[in-house]
This record gives structure tokens, sequence and C-alpha cells, in this order.
């Protein structure tokens, strides 16, 4: 059993966690983070000397940082080649990274204005993070170190720096269009860095076991149809959310960084505005699959925004009022989709998003329409348009057989 002194410790550092990401570092007060922690302000200074101490065990301590490079063989899932060891990883990375956002604005933002101690310290917490990493590569990659032109710690340490700076241009930007989403960066970054790390002819390069997009299948009428019923029956919250993966196509990356802002409705449209990745307006179809959900201004989106008592800028949120994170999403989706069972298993997010690109380009939208609404490139619409037009075919073939 932890000790007083531990509990009450761990409650300043999480008080601090709390406080720091909301008004940032420079504006929280070791008072405000004493009531909070519901300690005495004298306790704070016992333990930590002051702020800025307190500021260095937050470093130290976060699960923010704790989480990069922990436990790396037990939470990654085995892997046969160093392409998909540094694709596991750095989704890992990512995804603990956007868990706690603010927290990574104001610590890594305010960061000038921090001791000379507190910079060491958030240094030792990267370092840390890319030994463990590079430990784990080390152990997994065995006698093909051998091929590598670079030191697995000096690899690691330029995909940290990478990763750290995709997430900074991520959270404190918008309308960059660097990328279209996060699995579009990993996938470029996997490329370059097997590509270029590893030393050989072209023909052992081309030989690479490098990760290939996975193209979804779509879903069928029932199945998007019950889901839908499904959700509805679960929140609010849960319905208009699997409205808009059906009715806009957007990933699920994209759809936890939609603010309210973003949204906008009148009586004969409704559209998103994706500010991250591949800027653009998607609209939100209120048909999806043949079936009707709503008018513009009166469907599931726009009843769950009425419903909301709170003033958090989020377009979804989860149970604590904050931003839903990708694993919240997927949790509401996995709820929508119990106990439904498709001939290739359980329907997955991504099917979302194809089963609307193929429902669109079965409606009459060219590819480079839905280049404007996907951000994609040709190359990654490609099969859903052929996925189009067999639907197509089918659909004639069947027509005919009843009207001989």
């Amino acid at each position: 059993m932890p000790s007083s002194r531990n509990l009450t410790r761990q409650k300043l550092i999480q008080a601090a966690i709390e406080l720091f990401a909301s008004q940032g570092v420079g504006e929280t007060t070791t008072k405000q983070i004493a009531e909070l922690a519901q300690v005495n302000e004298v306790t704070l200074f016992r333990q930590f000397g002051n702020k800025h101490g307190l500021l260095l065990a937050v470093i130290e301590d976060a699960s923010v940082f704790a989480q990069l490079g922990q436990s790396l063989a037990t939470e990654l899932p085995p892997a046969s080649s160093l392409a998909e060891m540094l694709r596991a990883y750095a989704n890992t990375c990512l995804q603990a990274l956007e868990q706690t956002p603010a927290v990574i604005r104001s610590l890594v933002g305010e960061s000038g204005q921090y001791s000379t101690e507190n910079r060491q310290g958030l240094g030792r917490s990267f370092d840390r993070a890319n030994r463990r990493v590079a430990k784990y590569l080390k152990t997994n990659i065995g006698e093909s170190q051998s091929d590598l032109q670079l030191p697995i710690e000096q690899l690691t340490s330029l995909l940290h720096t990478l990763l750290f700076g995709y997430a900074t241009i991520e959270l404190t930007s918008e309308f960059h269009g660097l990328w279209r989403d996060r699995a579009d960066f990993l996938d470029r970054v996997v490329a370059l860095f097997v590509a270029g790390a590893i030393a050989g002819s072209p023909q052992q390069l081309a030989a690479i076991n490098l990760p290939t997009p996975v193209i979804q299948l779509d879903l069928p009428e029932p199945v998007v149809e019950q889901m839908l019923q499904q959700a509805k029956k679960h929140s609010l919250q849960t319905y208009a959310l699997v409205y808009v993966l059906f009715g806009t196509g957007l990933s699920a990356s994209e759809i936890i960084l939609l603010t309210r802002s973003n949204h906008s409705s009148s009586s004969d449209r409704q559209l998103l505005q994706i500010t991250h990745g591949s800027a653009r307006q998607v609209p939100v179809n209120q048909w999806i699959m043949g079936k009707r959900y709503g008018s513009y201004l009166k469907n599931p989106l726009t009843q769950w925004l009425r419903s909301r008592k709170d003033a958090h800028p989020a377009l979804f949120i989860n149970p604590n009022g904050t931003g839903l994170t990708e694993a919240d999403l997927r949790q509401l989706w996995q709820q929508s989709s119990s106990e439904i069972i498709t001939p290739k298993g359980a329907p997955t997010i991504a099917q979302a998003q194809a089963t609307w690109c193929v429902e669109m380009l079965m409606r009459g939208l060219t590819i480079e329409a839905m280049q404007v609404l996907t951000g994609w490139e040709t190359t990654q619409l490609e099969p859903y348009v052929r996925r189009a037009q067999e639907l197509t075919v089918l659909a004639q073939a069947f027509n005919v057989d009843r009207h001989p």
C-alpha cells in the first residue's frame, strides 16, 4: 500500500497536470495546485521546493512520457520486419501524445521559460524513451543490424524527432496540408526510414517488406442500417458519430480533431470543415445507403449538438467532458457494431470510410471530385472506383433479370 507521502505527491502531480493542461504552466500558481489537490500549500513546498520543482516531477513522472518506450515487447504486436516494428511503435507513440494534447502544448510550448533543471529533466525524459525503443529494436532486429547504415540509437533518435515534430505541428497548427492524415504520415516515415537506413542493392531494397495500404471492403446496406439503429439506441452522441462516419467518409483521426466551429448547417446543406492534414470542406449527407436520416437542419449530428450543456469546443466528447480520443471513438464504434458479423469479421471504422467512398462513386461523382472531397491520390481511389463499377454492373444485371 502506498504511503500517505506518496499519495500526497501523486495528488499534487495530478493536480498540476490538470492545471498545466487547462491554463498553461505560466498561469498556474502553487496555491491553485494545492487547492485542487486538497492539500496545504506548505506541503507542496516541502515536497517539491517550488512550482518548478513540481514541474520537474511532472515531466519525469507524468504518464504521457512514461508510456513512450515502456513495455514495448508486450504492448506492441509481433513484427516480422523493421518496417512493421517502426510503424507499430510510431503509431503507439503518437497515440500516447494525442491522449493529452494540452499537456504536450504546455510542457513543450512553454519550455523556454523553464529553469535549466527543468529543461534537463525534459531532455532526460526524451532520452529515456529513446534508449528503451533502441533496446527494443536492437533485440528484435538481431543479426539484421549489420545491414543498417546508421546505428540503432541514431535511427531511433531521428524517428523520435519526426514523431515529436508531427505532434507539434498537428497540435498547434491548421491548414498545413503536409500530409492527409496520420496513416499517410506513418506510411511516408516508414518508407523513408527503411529505404534510407538499410544498405544494399536496389534488388535487396525492393525485397524489403514495406507495409502496403490495405484496401478496406465496403459494408452492405443492411449492416449499415443495423449499425445506425444500434447506435441510436445507445446514445445521441453515438448515433451522431456513426452518422458522421457513414455520411462524410472521414477517418477516425480526422473526426477526433473536429470542433463545433468546424460544423455548419443550413436549409440546403450541412458541412464539416477539415483543418488538419488535407484541409477541405466535406458535406454531411442526409441520405446514407438509400435511407434518409433527417434533414440538413434536423439530423443525428444537429440533435446531438443541441442537446449539449457543456462548453467544450470539441465536436464529440468523452464522459470526462474532454475531447474524444481515437480510443474513445473505437469504443463507441464497437458498441454500435456489437454482435454484427460480416463475412470478413466485425465491421471496422475504416470500412465506414470505404462504404461512403463507394457510395459516392456509385452516385456519379468522378474520381477528380472524390480527390477534392477526400484529399486522396488517384491511386488510393482507384480500387474503390473498380468496386463501384462492379456493384453498378451487378445492379444492372439483376435489373435485366427482373425485366426480361
